[in-house]
């Protein structure tokens, strides 16, 4: 991990205006957890307490993400890192246009170059459709590995719309299994879940 690269780009992206959304910010969130992290998760951009904290995934979505990792073994600190497709909040949680989405872009690539993770698991059809191509539906993607900058891509249901769904949990812990089954082949053989 190249850290000044690290540092400067944190730097780049709080003072950054490459697109509107810097007008409506309160904070940018660069990311978080372990920036050498095996597995890196990717959102659609942040929401209100993350616009406010500056951190990623701390509302109701975030707890629900880090049960799902407490149950597969991983946690923020020692297995993944958590970015967006934007570090700004889109006003009323609204979904990120796409000139929004290829201005922050190039900041998620380099954060990906740096932290060089085995494993990608983007988190909802925004997130999803910005790795993989416009054309990809959650739906059909989801449980189905793609690939981006070399490494293998998991795409699953954002924790939102399983607490919109509850329905939907049971295909997003199948998701989840895959995950952990590649990250015991290509990780490490030994890791542990306590519930798979």
């Amino acid at each position: 991990m190249n850290t000044q690269r690290w540092d400067e780009l944190k730097n780049e992206v709080t003072a950054c205006t490459r697109c509107p959304l810097h007008r409506t910010r309160t904070l940018p969130v660069f990311g978080s957890g372990n920036p050498q992290a095996p597995i890196f998760l990717i959102g659609e951009g942040p929401g209100y307490e993350e616009d406010k904290s500056g951190v990623a995934f701390v509302g109701k979505s975030g707890q629900l993400l880090d049960k799902i990792l407490a149950a597969c073994g991983f946690t923020r600190e020692q297995h993944v890192f958590i970015g967006n497709i934007v570090k700004c909040r889109p006003p009323q949680n609204r979904n990120p246009l796409p000139e929004e989405q290829a201005a922050c872009l190039p900041y998620l690539e380099e954060q990906i170059e740096l932290v060089n993770p085995k494993i990608i698991v983007t988190l909802g059809a925004v997130a999803t459709k910005a790795i993989l191509g416009s054309h990809v539906m959650i739906t059909k993607a989801r449980g189905n590995w793609g690939l981006w900058l070399n490494r293998p891509v998991m795409p699953t249901y954002h924790p939102s719309a399983l607490l919109r769904n509850p329905n939907l949990k049971r295909d997003a812990w199948d998701d989840f299994k895959k995950v952990i089954d590649k990250y015991r082949e290509i990780v490490d053989p030994a890791h542990y879940s306590k519930y798979y």
